[in-house]
């Protein structure tokens, strides 16, 4: 049987999710957990893969088993008392033999948390900044993402993806409680590509380069001309969608 897990990490204390030697992190601790419950060895594939200290209020992984789970809707309060505090599954759900937590998944959302001041409560899951930034110049240049496809720009080097394509359907900057954020949906994202997008969209806010200087750095497909890479902290998968079809089993 093939079950979606549903869950929630702070990544601050990890290094990403994928394992990897010498370095804590989440799929490591989220695979130890299930080994323990389970009696067995049982991997697990996410719908993704984060960077060191970045969030998910949603992330979505897929694991198999010998049998079917006598109580999946308990499974995960099962789960959620070998976790660490700052992993947290929400459901476990039945899917199709074939179900695949990366590869089925239609749209995933990120958002990117940023605030003007000093804040005890925000400040440790937000980008904090300095002076004025033009948000109806960052939207307008945000807008111009929807025209694209090829996003080798925001594209982390050298990683092993056969295309840098993705099709982006929403990205834009709202108010929303002490600061802004930034919402974007996409079919799939490349590795440090959102971190990328908003380092270079704060340029264009701070007056340093122009939108149409946005499109031509994306026309560029060259990694050096976008701006930094923003920090993980403030950065979280909010949503993973998925067609309907692979829940009927």
């Amino acid at each position: 049987m093939r079950y979606f897990l549903y869950f929630a990490y702070d990544g601050t204390n990890y290094h990403g999710w994928q394992i990897q030697p010498n370095a804590i992190t989440v799929q490591q601790c989220l695979e130890e957990a299930m080994q323990t419950l389970l009696r067995q060895p049982t991997p697990v594939t996410g719908a993704g893969r984060t960077d060191t200290g970045v969030n998910a209020r949603v992330m979505v992984a897929h694991f198999d088993t010998d049998t079917a789970l006598p109580e999946p809707a308990t499974f995960a309060d099962r789960l959620n008392r070998l976790l660490p505090p700052d992993i947290a599954v929400y459901r476990c759900v039945p899917v199709t033999s074939e179900a695949h937590a990366r590869f089925d998944a239609t749209s995933r959302t990120y958002k990117y948390y940023i605030i003007d001041h000093k804040s005890p409560f925000a400040e440790r899951y937000a980008w904090r900044y300095r002076g004025t930034l033009d948000f109806e110049a960052m939207n307008t240049a945000a807008e111009k993402l929807y025209s694209y496809i090829d996003f080798t720009s925001f594209s982390k080097l050298h990683t092993d993806v056969k295309t840098n394509n993705c099709r982006i359907t929403h990205a834009r900057w709202e108010k929303e409680g002490e600061g802004y954020t930034f919402t974007i949906t996409a079919d799939r994202f490349l590795r440090n590509m959102v971190r990328a997008i908003v380092g270079t969209l704060i340029e264009v806010g701070r007056h340093k380069i122009t939108v149409d200087d946005f499109c031509a750095i994306i026309e560029g497909k060259n990694r050096g001309l976008a701006g930094t890479s923003m920090p993980g902290k403030a950065l979280f998968l909010h949503d993973v969608s998925y067609p309907e079809d692979i829940f009927n089993v």
